[in-house]
């Protein structure tokens, strides 16, 4: 049952971080980003994919919220009192 969970949180967060990361760089050009001030001299290649995995982490941690609280409260109290329960 996890690896059915994981995937509900797992794909999902990757198709809609893969088209946020299309839409923030269809205005933006990641060789003129600034971090603190500071001019952010890595390759055009890295932005994107240090700012595809940010966008992904965060997708899989409001789909995982959202998993979560789909849960009865009922299911959610009988695996906190007997974790050893079949999901």
């Amino acid at each position: 049952m996890f690896g059915r969970r994981l995937t509900w949180i797992a794909w999902p967060a990757f198709l809609v971080a893969g088209v946020l990361e299309v839409m923030v760089f269809a205005v933006l050009d990641p060789e003129t980003l600034t971090l603190l001030g500071r001019q952010v001299d890595w390759s055009r290649y890295t932005v994107y994919s240090v700012t595809f995995l940010i966008f992904w982490c965060m997708f899989m941690l409001c789909s995982a919220i959202t998993l979560q609280l789909a849960y009865p409260p009922t299911q959610v109290n009988a695996r906190l009192h007997h974790p050893n329960l079949p999901e």
